[in-house]
């Protein structure tokens, strides 16, 4: 071997090793640039939604509740950024179960607080408030429920909740359910029937009129959303879709087929007739009657589908699932009319005649 051999096999060598070395470097590095960028993410999603928004949420963590559900709760009442994070965090942190109850919690608070909180549990569970709305019930009646429950000022919450500007703020949150059709000229009152009946719970503080009716709007969208292809098939907007479901909802009894109910509202409406269902008399008299009378008919109101043609101009009252499901999936019938007995039960005819037989024999 000559010396020239083996300064070139050295150069080729040191080559060689010298590349080997500098990717193994690059290799080293972009690892560390990768783990730094992952683990500065992982501490963003841990990091508060939004620290200046200390606005207290009551959320109800159900019994036997799994990770996977809490961070599906957190995530919709947007308390967290990620639900893989939270999941991840719960997991690295198990220093106790998460508990299930009542909590306060806001967009200020980080990952870290809300599970310790949850593992503690105890002194960070609260009370709450259960605040009922029965199907059927009307705006007025609501505003009293409210008011009775929080201490409140009967006509002052009937005063915003009828107020245009409010109302207004309230569209920008719910802008497919609030359209305008709630400001027709008429409308007694824009939010009848969009406050969705059930019972709400609210922690031991005293919420805002915002944070009681938020939640309400909130159900009756998840209910029209979960409807929103039938409401197509028909071209209903929500708006003609809660004020039918509330012709239903006020015409109903316990052991009434809604759905029948809502077959002989839309044959009327194909042929042009009018709906003439009491219930309509009343909203537009404001107030309520045993009976309706002859001079009570004649009442001129938007509301009144006795002296209007089709849907009177918004709802009546607000309507339950029931009522809402058949005011988009109406039984097939040849019914134009139908009357309660004194048990209750609702007697169905397909002509005029034949109601004012059953009318003789079941209404005195």
């Amino acid at each position: 071997m000559t010396l020239n051999e083996f300064n070139q096999n050295g150069f080729k060598n040191s080559n060689k090793k010298g590349r080997v070395i500098r990717i193994f470097t690059y290799l080293i590095i972009a690892i560390l640039v990768v783990v730094g960028a992952g683990f500065g993410a992982y501490k963003y999603m841990l990091k508060p939604v939004n620290s200046a928004n200390k606005q207290i949420n009551l959320v109800t963590i159900p019994e036997g509740s799994s990770v996977d559900d809490i961070a599906e709760i957190f995530k919709k009442k947007n308390l967290i950024k990620n639900t893989s994070i939270f999941k991840l965090y719960v997991k690295l942190h198990n220093n106790a179960s998460l508990k299930s109850g009542n909590y306060h919690f806001s967009e200020s608070q980080g990952v870290a607080t809300i599970v310790n909180h949850l593992q503690v549990g105890g002194k960070y569970q609260v009370a709450v408030k259960n605040l009922m709305i029965p199907e059927g019930t009307q705006l007025k009646e609501i505003a009293a429920i409210i008011a009775k429950e929080f201490k409140l000022d009967e006509a002052a919450v009937l005063k915003q909740l009828n107020d245009k500007a409010y109302i207004q703020g309230l569209q920008k949150k719910f802008p497919q359910l609030l359209t305008n059709e709630m400001f027709k000229a008429g409308i007694r009152y824009p939010l009848e029937g969009y406050l969705y009946p059930s019972t709400y719970k609210y922690g031991d503080f005293t919420p805002s009129l915002d944070q009681i009716i938020t939640p309400m709007l909130t159900e009756t969208v998840k209910v029209l959303d979960h409807y929103k292809e039938k409401m197509n098939q028909l071209k209903l907007t929500p708006h003609q879709t809660l004020t039918m479901a509330s012709l239903i909802e006020e015409e109903a009894t316990g052991t009434t087929d809604r759905k029948l109910i809502s077959s002989v509202f839309y044959n009327r409406l194909k042929i042009n007739m009018p709906l003439q269902t009491d219930p309509t008399v009343l909203y537009a008299l404001g107030k309520h009657k045993e009976r309706v009378l002859y001079k009570d008919l004649e009442v001129k109101s938007p509301y009144n589908t006795y002296y209007v043609k089709g849907l009177p101009i918004g709802p009546i009252a607000s309507a339950g699932v029931d009522s809402i499901v058949a005011a988009l999936e109406p039984a097939k019938s040849d019914y134009l009319y139908f009357l309660a007995d004194k048990t209750g039960k609702v007697i169905f005819t397909k002509s005029l005649s034949e109601h004012n037989t059953e009318k003789e024999k079941h209404i005195k």
